[in-house]
């Protein structure tokens, strides 16, 4: 996995969560947050380096990113956390058997995450 994509990623997480903060606080911000099927959200037509998205890489890059979803469940009467770990193309999947109560628990987070050896 290129890191630098890695690193260019993190950032980009970091301005979108600044961008809502901003607007949270109704600040100015230079990028339009817009509302849509219950959701705000920011379009991004570029990368942090100024450059426009590559299909390819972010497709790869996708590939390579799993995630660990906790879940809070009751256990025996103690409240305990589940954590799965979840290819990137399951994630929709893992989502919805919570809806088709296959799986039970409220989520608590989900991280993103590289497993060893996929660089």
């Amino acid at each position: 996995m290129d890191k630098s994509w890695c690193e260019m990623s993190d950032e980009i997480n970091k301005k979108v969560i600044n961008i809502f903060s901003k607007h949270n606080k109704e600040l100015p911000t230079q990028e339009k947050v817009k509302f849509y099927a219950g959701f705000n959200y920011v379009r991004l037509d570029k990368d942090t380096n100024g450059n426009k998205f590559n299909e390819e890489h972010l497709l790869k890059y996708a590939e390579g990113c799993h995630y660990i979803v906790r879940v809070m469940r009751k256990y025996k009467n103690e409240t305990v956390l589940y954590n799965y770990d979840v290819p990137n193309k399951d994630l929709f999947k893992f989502i919805r058997s919570f809806e088709e109560n296959t799986l039970d628990g409220t989520i608590i987070e989900i991280e993103k995450y590289f497993p060893e050896g996929l660089a």
